[in-house]
């Protein structure tokens, strides 16, 4: 839950405002427990806040953040369960933290020590602040030790327009400062139309208050200010500092419990034990392998799990025996890969989190796409729940899931338009949750341009949507298994035979509700690529490729085997790419854009050529070009860990095909790979022949056995050989430099395979 670190403001602003709080240059204004991280979009947390000064005095300003921000000298230090860095003031800043606590050291390089403890601090978004969270209130008290303060605070809106978040706090210090001063102060701070906004007013002063301070009416901002001063004395303050959704009591039990020990190394040193045993030991390779490869395999595993956040215990909303968490950043990008990842070697951890999503649905009324500050929010496109669900379910996961309020859940998302939600982003439709195009989808069986925003993505997702749905009614619904499978095939509605780009002839094509398409639509340029524009994130020539369900029609579509193929060739050449990537896209020229979550699944295609060698080779040459061991070694954001998700496939040589039991078989970069699957079992990932990192090129496939079955396929299902994803298992890969057509068995199966007669594809 706690994810302690520093917050920053770093120009531009467009950059600096991410949700991280840490910007690699940005003054820091504050350090604070409550982060996304490694997402984009608009903020959300960087609270309950804490701040080392070694002067109050004027100019300096306790509620103004500018007077006291600080440069950092040097370069920061961080490592699993530790952080350091140094201000330009001299202080030394160490962190560590617990699941619900944060650990902070401070040292000083004078005799004048001061901590700013500020309940109104967040994480601004100054250049929008329609969306830029905002203080709701907040009280502090200092106990009459005056090392200890307890209290809360309420800070609303940001990343995805959500009420107030309340977080407890329980904060102590290692030593009673020498004065301890609650205040309060006018709240002025600039955010637009939010109520309690004077954006012409001069930032007040501080009143103090004694031992306490409270917002009122009038939500103004409380903080403290405690100060250790005089020539003797340690020069390190050491802070401690618990978080609870529920209650300061609750705070004060996790910092005490969590945090009995004030040595910052032993607190780190057990959140190390802990990374080790619940994530870093479930994928284990010999330490004697390439070592960048191995900084790279386990910096991905880290940061694909650091959210969602685990907030069992922790639900301020309702009463419930099922798990909480929060934190889903969005499934958009989770169900791509990330999930089925979860699915193998964090089976208890996946289990509770779906359960959490069914319990969401049951008391919310829908299940999230996006989901932060215990609220629904940012739907980017389809409602991908349902194919996290789905992907699930066929590969068996029962646990204590209550499938059949799963599948009460999704066919909600199937069938109930969600109310709109005012979001000024999309005048459309809601953003909030479900999908808002369903007034189209249901009678059209397609997401008509002039009704809707984002027809074309959106189209495709819905297909994929109701797919997932149709999954799991196989088993729970079996009356709706056909109707929802033929409603997958809604994409080729939006299917333009006639449609033309870059010498190809055949795109998902933004299609009016009287059924025309627009025919001079730019398809190898979306524009913004954004929420009111008719494709997100993705160009008609990425998303025709998007059909994992059925990519038997889209080949056909496409004019063939022979015809698909020259035209994933060319998606991945250089200097072909129509649209300006933006930040997210440095260096990437082709139209296959290996930084955004559509295109992610597009190089291993070639396998439903039976031409293996070539995703092998698209992939490996995506993964060579822009995954580094640096700061910059993913293209673009980490998107909550899917990117790097997709790394650690890349590795194990391993794709997985959402919402089916199906993997396909790639090229590992190890030479022998220990997964732990489903909780005990061990699969094993070997490789013969493999390029040692000498330029040989030695990572074609030569041929596979799996189990010591020789294997004709380049594909292999949840359950083959008596449940290799289940039971463990070897699968063995002979690889060479010969770019060879090894696989002889049928291509990947197409389970959503849907032949439409001419009345479906009729507009009505």
């Amino acid at each position: 839950m706690v994810k302690l670190g520093l917050d920053t403001y770093e120009e531009p602003v467009n950059q600096s405002a991410l949700n991280g709080g840490w910007t690699p240059k940005g003054k820091v204004t504050g350090i604070s427990l409550l982060h996304e991280s490694g997402t984009g979009g608009g903020p959300k947390y960087g609270f309950p806040a804490q701040m080392p000064l070694t002067s109050i005095e004027a100019p300096v300003n306790l509620l103004d953040n500018l007077t006291y921000w600080q440069s950092r000298v040097g370069d920061d230090v961080a490592s699993v369960g530790y952080f350091r860095t140094r201000f330009e003031s001299g202080v030394s800043v160490e962190l560590s933290a617990t699941r619900h606590a944060g650990l902070m050291h401070y040292t000083y390089p004078s005799s004048e020590k001061h901590v700013l403890v500020d309940f109104s601090h967040y994480l601004p978004y100054p250049s929008r602040s329609w969306d830029s969270q905002f203080y709701a209130g907040g009280e502090i008290e200092i106990q009459l030790n005056s090392s200890t303060y307890t209290g809360y605070t309420s800070i609303a809106n940001g990343w995805n327009l959500g009420p107030p978040v309340t977080v407890y706090v329980c904060g102590e210090f290692s030593s009673p400062p020498n004065e301890a001063r609650a205040f309060s102060g006018r709240n002025t701070f600039p955010v637009g139309r939010h109520f309690r906004s004077f954006d012409n007013a001069t930032t007040p002063e501080p009143t103090f208050r004694g031992s306490s301070a409270r917002s009122g009416p009038t939500c103004d901002r409380v903080g403290a200010i405690f100060s250790w001063n005089g020539a003797s004395g340690s020069s390190e303050i050491k802070s401690r500092v618990g978080t609870s959704f529920i209650s300061i009591d609750k705070a004060c039990a996790y910092k005490n419990e969590e945090l009995a020990s004030w040595d910052i190394e032993s607190t780190a040193q057990a959140a190390r034990d802990e990374w080790n045993r619940d994530v870093f030991s479930k994928i284990k390779v010999s330490p004697e392998a390439n070592q960048t490869r191995l900084a790279m395999l386990y910096s991905s595993l880290y940061f694909m799990h650091l959210i969602p956040s685990e907030r069992v215990g922790e639900n301020p909303l309702w009463e419930s025996d099922e798990p909480s968490w929060d934190d889903f950043y969005t499934m958009w990008d989770l169900f791509r890969n990330q999930v089925s990842l979860w699915h193998l070697i964090q089976p208890s951890y996946y289990e509770s989190m779906i359960r959490s999503l069914i319990d969401i649905f049951k008391h919310e009324g829908f299940m999230p796409d996006g989901r932060s500050g215990n609220y629904n929010g940012l739907v980017q496109g389809g409602s991908n729940a349902d194919n996290v669900l789905a992907d699930a379910y066929v590969k068996g996961l029962r646990g204590k899931i209550n499938w059949t309020e799963g599948y009460a859940a999704v066919k909600k998302n199937a069938e109930v338009v969600p109310f709109f939600d005012q979001n000024p982003v999309d005048p459309q439709g809601s953003l909030k949750e479900g999908r808002s195009a369903l007034d189209d989808w249901i009678p059209l069986g397609y997401v008509s341009a002039d009704r809707n925003s984002r027809a074309v993505s959106k189209t495709v997702e819905y297909s994929l949507n109701d797919f997932a749905v149709s999954q799991i009614a196989a088993g729970e619904a079996p009356g709706d298994h056909e109707l929802y499978l033929r409603r997958s095939a809604g994409w080729q509605l939006s299917w333009d035979h006639d449609a033309t780009a870059r010498n190809f002839s055949g795109f998902v094509m933004p299609r009016y509700a009287n059924g025309s398409f627009h025919q001079t639509y730019n398809i190898t340029n979306c524009g913004e690529c954004n929420w009111s524009d008719e494709s997100y994130e993705g160009t008609a020539f990425e998303y025709s490729f998007v059909i994992p369900h059925d990519v038997e029609t889209m080949i056909q579509f496409m004019g063939g085997p022979q015809h698909f193929e020259e035209r994933l060739d060319y998606v991945f050449q250089p200097n072909t790419s129509g649209v300006d990537l933006g930040v997210n896209g440095l260096g990437i020229t082709t139209i296959n854009n290996p930084s955004d979550e559509p295109d992610f699944g597009t190089p291993y295609l070639y396998n439903y050529l039976n031409k293996q060698y070539k995703s092998v080779e698209r992939s490996r040459q995506i993964a060579t070009d822009f995954y580094f061991n640096s700061s910059n070694g993913i293209p673009g954001n980490s998107d909550a860990g899917a990117l790097n998700c997709w790394l650690v496939w890349q590795m194990l040589g391993l794709y997985p095909v959402v919402t089916t039991s199906v993997y396909l078989l790639e090229s590992p970069w190890f030479d022998d790979v220990n997964v732990t699957v489903n909780y005990d079992r061990t699969l094993r990932i070997r490789a013969e022949g493999l390029d040692d990192g000498d330029g040989r090129q030695g990572y074609y496939v030569q041929g596979v056995t799996i189990n010591g079955k020789v294997w004709k396929k380049n594909w292999f299902e949840h359950g083959d050989m008596g449940g290799i994803m289940t039971e463990g298992g070897e699968i063995l890969f002979q690889l060479g430099t010969e770019k060879k057509v090894w696989e002889t068995g049928d291509v990947p199966p197409s389970p959503g395979h849907v032949v439409l007669d001419e009345n479906e594809k009729r507009w009505e």
